[in-house]
């Protein structure tokens, strides 16, 4: 009798993944919203030359003494207030022991026990389906400098200009199942941090990113798979890829009948290939002991009081608000998500522009323009109240929407008044009854064959009738008005 063959890797494989769930769990940094580092007085703004903004204590000179900065405790504090964690009234700094060229000091300042903020979570999913995606541990660390490696001539340069950045680690509990969801979770994260003014969140300088761990497990099982963890993500786009990629590379390897190693590991985004960088570490293998150089991080009730008066309103609630003046829920969340957004429309609204147009110019025409720029939306050029003028021509019927968005670019370039930029680009449309009458007539006595076809039930006429109008007008006349004062023109034509 003839045996089967062996099913293929790719079939195992599916059948595998049909009884597997992935499990994911996420390690944030962002960098805090401070002038100067953690422990020094350097400045952290990027874009210098490299090695300029160092000093004796952020490049772990012998006998250099740190000074916490007390502005990253409240920061610190004030995220995890708004995730709901429990801000520790006293915490420890600890020596997290590892080499790496660019971490001047042979370790890395850190918190392990306490942290300044233990538990608290957030929310992923639609209003009808949420998840809450729980947090371990808020703590604050100093980063490490950067490594720029130079191919050309075979050798790595040591930039320490970030050594010492103040930074806050977010860690999450492995409640995510999928890379939608974590892509869903951290840009949430990332518009309440920057809403918070915790962090500036720029992704390209490296604000705002993380290490994400993904493992499998059969489904329905308590205990976790083998874990590999990517280390320094800081694309959302990437992330996605990064989690999908780790997936189908441990799908394989237990389909294949291997084990998975707990591993660090490095996403080739060229390439969308994950590769080894080495045997992930444990805690232990840190050597951590307490700092002996820093004091005791302590945070008063007053303080504390005084932060969670300073917390803005919720999202969800600004959210429920904007949807209360009609705006859709893709609407809501876009301006939400947009630095200064919610700002920018309020001020808009406030100077007279309907709630909705306002939030369609800024959804189709504004953000995108905003975003090309590389601005914040209340530092463009056009300003909250010329957003608002434009919507109030617009919905007077003063403006056509193509003139609108074929002027949108002079307009937000220039700040321009819309209605007086319209004005000299000829474009503001006739509204007055009595020249649209007058035109519609002249119309209608000129073709009087088309009128006879509408009137004998061919209804896609009017559309010719009205394009003569707008001819006549150059394009100035409003098109229902100018469909209005055609059907009273016949009708007076009839009664005749």
């Amino acid at each position: 009798m003839r045996r089967p063959a062996p099913a293929s890797l790719g079939a195992r494989k599916r059948v595998f993944m049909s009884q597997m769930e992935p499990v994911i769990g996420l390690e944030i940094h962002a960098q805090l919203k401070t002038k100067s580092k953690l422990f020094c007085d350097c400045p952290t703004e990027p874009g210098a030359e490299p090695n300029t903004n160092i000093c004796e204590i952020c490049t772990g000179q012998p006998g250099a003494l740190p000074r916490m900065n007390a502005k990253a405790l409240e920061l610190a504090a004030k995220a995890g207030l708004a995730l709901g964690s429990t801000v520790n009234s006293q915490s420890l700094f600890s020596r997290k022991n590892y080499f790496y060229p660019d971490l001047p000091n042979g370790f890395q300042t850190s918190q392990i026990d306490p942290p300044i903020c233990s538990g608290g979570s957030m929310t992923v999913g639609s209003p009808e389906a949420l998840k809450t995606i729980r947090l371990n541990r808020i703590h604050l660390e100093d980063d490490a400098g950067k490594c720029v490696h130079d191919a050309k001539r075979g050798r790595t340069l040591i930039d320490l200009n970030r050594a010492g950045v103040p930074l806050i680690e977010i860690v999450t509990e492995p409640d995510l199942g999928s890379s939608a969801e974590a892509v869903e979770f951290l840009k949430k994260l990332h518009a309440l941090l920057v809403r918070l003014e915790v962090t500036e969140g720029r992704l390209e300088e490296g604000e705002f990113r993380c290490d994400v761990n993904v493992s499998l497990k059969p489904k329905g099982a308590k205990e976790l798979g083998v874990r590999g963890e990517i280390k320094n993500l800081n694309s959302f786009k990437f992330i996605g890829q990064a989690i999908d990629c780790e997936i189908k590379r441990q799908s394989a390897l237990y389909a294949s009948g291997q084990g998975v190693r707990q591993e660090t590991l490095h996403f080739d985004s060229a390439n969308h290939d994950i590769r080894t960088l080495r045997t992930k570490e444990e805690a232990h293998d840190y050597r951590y002991f307490p700092q002996p150089d820093l004091p005791e991080v302590l945070v008063s009730d007053d303080t504390l009081a005084q932060l969670k008066a300073s917390l803005p309103v919720p999202i969800e609630e600004v959210i429920s608000r904007l949807n209360s003046l009609g705006l859709r829920d893709d609407q809501a969340k876009l301006l939400v998500d947009r630095r200064d957004g919610v700002e920018y429309f309020n001020a808009a609204v406030a100077e007279g522009g309907e709630p909705k147009r306002v939030a369609a110019l800024m959804a189709e025409l504004f953000l995108p323009a905003v975003a090309k720029s590389d601005l914040n939306p209340l530092k463009a050029p056009l300003t909250p109240k010329g957003l608002a003028d434009l919507a109030v021509l617009l919905d007077s019927g003063r403006l056509g929407r193509r003139a609108a968005y074929e002027m949108f670019v002079e307009l937000f370039e220039s700040g321009s008044d819309p209605e007086k930029l319209a004005q000299n680009k000829g474009v503001l449309q006739i509204s007055d009854s009595g020249l649209l009458s007058k035109l519609a007539s002249e119309v209608v006595a000129e073709h009087s064959r088309e009128v006879e076809k509408y009137l004998g039930g061919q209804e896609k006429v009017m559309s010719f009738l009205v394009g003569q109008v707008m001819r006549r007008s150059r394009g100035a006349a409003d098109p229902k008005g100018a469909a209005k004062a055609l059907t009273e023109a016949i009708e007076s034509g009839r009664k005749q």
